[in-house]
């Protein structure tokens, strides 16, 4: 579904991301680890078409991958940082224009409120909402969009205990559906939902493996 060739990111005289090499298949579920800068967030960014590599290439389901092509705004959801929030629009009017914008029936919405325990915020605007709200918000106009690619930056952030474990849950019910799913995170209990587990430092590939093989070797 997802291939990544010799991608690098160069900012000036940083290098933030080294000829990185990712395959991710259909299905599948890839957890990034690594401590801040080591270059996830770009690699993500990247390759949801949100930023272009310096070098290299990204291939979506066996065409380039570029933000401005239909099919791949039709086909990528993407659970990134606030940014992406309007100010003036309540947590349901945020739902009900990704339903439009994607054609997917509104009836969904009110599902989708409850699962993410935002039915009593729903006529609140972001600016109202707690930290774990305003992502549980974000997951949720992700999963309102149809996706054969789900790329989440860090999504456990602001998440208490409870609400950690039903994403893991939305996470394994999205590969069992057939989705591919790419996520960073400092959370190594979620890491472990994934079927690999890819470590990164300074830009680069340092470990890719099982959740076990992976996390057992950074403990030793």
């Amino acid at each position: 579904m997802l291939t990544v060739t010799g991608a690098s990111r160069t900012f000036g005289e940083l290098e933030a991301l080294r000829a990185v090499d990712l395959e991710v298949a259909a299905g599948e579920r890839v957890a990034l680890l690594g401590p801040n800068g080591s270059g996830k967030s770009t690699l993500l960014r990247i390759v949801c078409g949100r930023d272009r590599p310096t070098t290299g290439t990204v291939v979506f389901d066996g065409e380039p991958m570029t933000e401005d092509d239909v099919r791949v705004r039709a086909r990528v959801a993407v659970v990134g940082d606030a940014l992406g929030c309007y100010p003036d629009l309540t947590v349901r009017q945020h739902l009900e224009l990704v339903a439009v914008a994607h054609g997917v029936p509104e009836d969904r919405i009110g599902e989708l409120l409850r699962d993410h325990r935002l039915a009593d915020r729903a006529d609140s605007l972001p600016s109202a909402l707690s930290s774990g709200q305003l992502q549980a918000m974000l997951l949720a106009s992700a999963l309102l969009r149809p996706r054969d690619l789900l790329v989440l930056d860090e999504p456990e952030q602001r998440l208490d205990p409870r609400a950690r474990g039903r994403l893991a849950d939305v996470l394994r019910a999205e590969s069992d559906n057939g989705t591919a799913v790419l996520f960073a995170t400092h959370h190594r209990e979620l890491a472990r939902v994934a079927h690999r587990v890819i470590v990164m430092e300074d830009g680069a590939l340092v470990a890719d493996g099982s959740p076990d093989e992976v996390l057992a070797e950074a403990d030793a």
